[in-house]
């Protein structure tokens, strides 16, 4: 896409994020690996195009830099403008300020956002240079949305109440303050793992600080980069946030020229109607100087709506706001759901009654038909959840399943079936320009162990070697499955809750099973297995209940003819059996047998669906502070509901308040009362009547669960908690050597040594090994030979090792991995294969072939 009379450069409409960066007044594309980096000194523009049952919608933010240039900011404030116009006013416009961006901005960068000192002068290029030769420390702040600013390498910078991360390239150390949250921790350790996959290829270690003092060997370190430390820390600095009675405070006004004066003039508070807005002119709305949004209607003119954000600049510094201040610019029929529901009843001009979906006859669905270019598609964690549909989904697929973590082919013939207890490599071929392009999905059951998701990753980057390192790799975790790779599978995606599709299985197959079948389409449908109950039923879905006897396709009342045939085509896949179709309603006795009885289900129509401008929003909320503070939760999952927090799911007809079970007794006895403030002060004068609804962990009701889609029944009994996360990074004990390469750091277990370059000892350290330095995987040593702090060459001789006692081996040796201590060339003449290949085998096997070479 470009346009005439502009300067920007040819944009691609696809489905995503892309990010350019202002350099020397132009729109520069950023690398998408340095997605989430930004320079301080810096402008940045950001499109996010995002798939909706309404066709898509399109963010469009400059970012704004604390060291930036006022040219480089009007250069990115002029490019947003213009990339308005090209896209006809379809964008939202936000105009974002580093360490205050919006939430929908903060929601593109799941892990985190990384500050990073300098700007042009220092280049985009740094993505490109040594990865590993990096000397930094990120001060990590936040528990919903996180961002990292580089500080100085000093004590000075530290504080009790946040997360810090010591970045040495192939070392990270998470030092977390005293009086952290769990949350605090948990979202700094993502951030680290975020680090080490995305940026250092999963080969960086990371270590952990939770006390000091129980970690000797990781402070060492952190004196060394550090110095020592002189004087007390500092206290915790409070999160400068706006409380809800700020928020509530809505002001409109009107915008027009009189007498070529601009006059601004206030015209109505809460409650706000949809009416006060005429077509003809540009209004200001003010959220209490928490936000301030600018509508432009479809007919006001060009001038008004050229200095949109000029306006907005000019009403915060009248106003005397902070130059923080976020603002959002808004064209009429394209107005964002955080606009819509600051008003009490907000209709859409082809609103349409029932749950069918409904498209726009507009310019954005025609986005849709466009086949997305590839070419910039890099896939990151954080964004594997996103809907990127990179082609047509014509292309060829290729299944392999982690079988004693190698890759073992799968049949064609189950192609799209995946089980919870299994992990699975997804290698999608297409041609683009006559020339093939590939993308590999790395699908990780819930139920998979830690080491099949290692050697999941470690195999998908045997597989990407294989083809040149091209492949887009995606990793998908089970139940956020992206729209592409729903396309792929052609409407036959079954994801089965456990179990596993092995040939020698080690758990029978249940005899009665539930699925629930969304989508309409070959390009959107998924069938997912669901407890099977009664109380998984849902009105708006159809439902596949399979016997040994028969197949039940059940009809919920909400469902279209369009559901309907796409369940039958599962149908015929999950079951050999006869097909029954049912209506709701009207089911046999023995389908409610099958279920184990009746019982109560979701049977109300979705809400979202019947009044279109109200979105479901989840908040994380406190009032520790004395003040209602609450954090909104940008496209949320199950997995955004945190076990320390309090959560509000507002969904306008009710709200719920979801209390984790290490939540602190002070936020679960306010809950209630937090839930009424919220209904005071929401800015669309909500009825106060409205019904709040407590519900505990592991205990929600189905009213609750259904607006999160695929609701994972399993999750509290085994989902990850801050302690689990950092034990699954491997364990300490199975590490023999490590060495920090710190231009003059070694570490060994037995030995701290720290060494100048003259080689004359600087510091020494308990020979106890009690710090958490983790490998990525704890199975792989790979790149690690030359880390060894040995004699000499750092191996010894086979007759050295072999059939010793622990007494009899030299000093350093560890007795549990004797065999680690040969030569590359001993090692493959005794074993039969390179040590890489001997640590991705599973341990038992390493144990026995260790057993029989006389080196247990």
């Amino acid at each position: 896409m470009t346009d005439g009379d502009t300067n920007l450069p040819t944009i691609e409409r696809k489905l995503g994020l892309q990010i350019w960066g202002i350099e020397n007044m132009k729109m520069v594309p950023v690398p998408e690996k340095a997605y989430g980096t930004f320079f301080e000194g810096d402008c940045y523009v950001v499109l996010h195009t995002k798939r909706t049952s309404r066709g898509s919608t399109v963010d469009l933010h400059y970012w704004i830099g604390k060291d930036s240039s006022q040219d480089e900011q009007g250069a990115a404030a002029m490019y947003v403008t213009q990339l308005d116009n090209a896209l006809r006013g379809s964008p939202v416009q936000h105009r974002e300020v580093q360490g205050h961006e919006s939430e929908t901005f903060q929601s593109y960068f799941r892990n985190g956002i990384i500050y990073k000192k300098g700007g042009v002068a220092s280049g985009f290029k740094h993505v490109e240079t040594n990865m590993y030769n990096i000397k930094r420390l990120l001060h990590v702040k936040g528990k919903k949305h996180v961002s990292a600013t580089e500080v100085a390498l000093s004590w000075d910078s530290f504080n009790k109440g946040d997360v810090f991360l010591l970045d040495l390239g192939k070392v990270l150390i998470q030092w977390n303050g005293p009086n952290c949250s769990i949350a605090e921790k948990s979202r700094g350790l993502a951030l680290a793992r975020s680090i080490r996959d995305s940026e250092r290829g999963g080969r960086a270690q990371i270590g952990i600080i939770d006390n000091e003092k129980d970690s000797p060997d990781l402070m060492q370190i952190m004196k060394m980069v550090l110095g020592e430390r002189r004087g007390e820390l500092r206290d915790a600095i409070p999160d400068a946030k706006a409380d809800e009675l700020q928020k509530a405070n809505v002001r409109l006004y009107h915008v027009y020229e009189k007498d070529n004066d601009l006059v601004v003039q206030e015209i109505a508070t809460r409650p706000l109607t949809q009416d006060l807005l005429q077509h003809e002119d540009c209004y200001i709305l003010d959220q209490g100087g928490f936000k301030i949004y600018v509508w432009r209607g479809k007919a006001s003119s060009l001038e008004e709506k050229k200095a949109a954000f000029t306006r907005a600049v000019g009403f915060i510094q009248a106003k005397g706001y902070p130059s923080s201040t976020n603002v959002e610019v808004i064209n009429d029929g394209s107005e964002s759901a955080m606009f819509k529901q600051l008003f009490q009843r907000w209709t859409e001009k082809d609103e349409t009654q029932g749950l069918g979906k409904v498209y726009t006859t507009g310019k954005i669905a025609k986005v849709e038909q466009v086949k997305f270019d590839t070419t910039q598609l890099h896939a990151r964690p954080e964004l594997a959840a996103e809907q990127r549909m990179v082609d047509d989904a014509s292309g060829e697929i290729e299944v392999w399943r982690i079988e004693d973590l190698q890759m073992q082919p799968v049949n064609p013939k189950t192609y799209g079936q995946f089980y919870g207890g299994d992990c699975y490599l997804v290698l999608y071929t297409y041609l683009r320009s006559g020339r093939p392009h590939y993308v590999l999905y790395m699908w990780q059951g819930r139920h998979a162990s830690v080491d099949e998701i290692t050697a999941c990753a470690l195999n998908a980057v045997e597989l990407d070697k294989k083809y040149g390192d091209e492949a887009v790799q995606v990793r998908v975790t089970m139940g956020k499955e992206p729209t592409h790779f729903l396309a792929i599978f052609k409407g036959k995606l079954i994801i089965y809750e456990g179990g596993t599709s092995r040939a020698q299985k080690s758990m029978p197959e249940p005899a009665i099973r539930l699925f629930q079948v969304r989508g309409t389409d070959e390009m959107n449908t998924k069938a997912t297995e669901v407890p099977a109950r009664a109380s998984s039923l849902n009105s708006n879905d159809v439902f596949l209940l399979t016997t040994s006897q028969v197949c039940y396709l059940w009809c919920g009342k909400g469902c279209s003819g369009d559901e309907r045939e796409m369940a039958k085509m599962v149908a015929d896949i999950v079951s050999k059996q006869d097909k029954h179709t049912i209506l709701e309603g009207q089911e046999p006795a023995e389908f409610w047998e099958a279920l184990g009885g009746k019982a109560p289900y979701a049977s109300e129509k979705r809400f979202q669906e019947q009044v279109t401008h109200y979105q479901p929003r989840l908040f994380e909320c406190s009032n520790q502070t004395g003040r209602f503070i609450m954090t909104e939760v940008v496209g949320f999952c199950q997995e955004d509901l945190d076990e320390d927090d309090v959560m509000l799911l507002d969904t306008w007809e009710e709200i719920f308040l979801w209390i984790g079970k290490a939540s602190n007794t002070y936020e679960r006895n306010e809950a209630i009362a937090s839930a009424k403030e919220y209904l005071k002060t929401h800015p669309a004068g909500r009825d106060l009547a409205t019904p709040i609804i407590l519900v505990k962990q592991g205990y929600e009701p189905l009213n609750f669960t259904g607006w999160f889609n695929a609701w994972d029944p399993y999750k509290w009994s085994d989902g990850k908690s801050y302690e689990d996360m950092k034990n699954s990074l491997g364990d300490v004990s199975a590490l023999s050597e490590i060495k920090v390469d710190l231009n003059n750091i070694s570490l060994n277990k037995r030995t701290l040594s720290m060494t100048n370059l003259g080689g004359s000892s600087m510091a020494s350290a308990s020979p106890d090994y009690k710090s958490h330095f983790n490998h990525s995987n704890s199975n792989s040593y790979s790149n690690s030979s030359s880390s060894l702090v040995h004699n000499g060459d750092g191996f010894y001789s086979r007759e050295v090792l072999m059939n010793k006692t622990v007494d009899e081996l030299p000093e350093g040796v560890d007795p549990t991995k004797k065999e680690y201590y040969l030569s590359d060339a001993d090692f493959h003449d005794i074993f039969g294969k390179s040590k890489d290949e001997f640590y991705q085998m599973p341990k038992w096997k390493q144990q026995n072939e260790k057993k029989q070479c006389g080196l247990f």
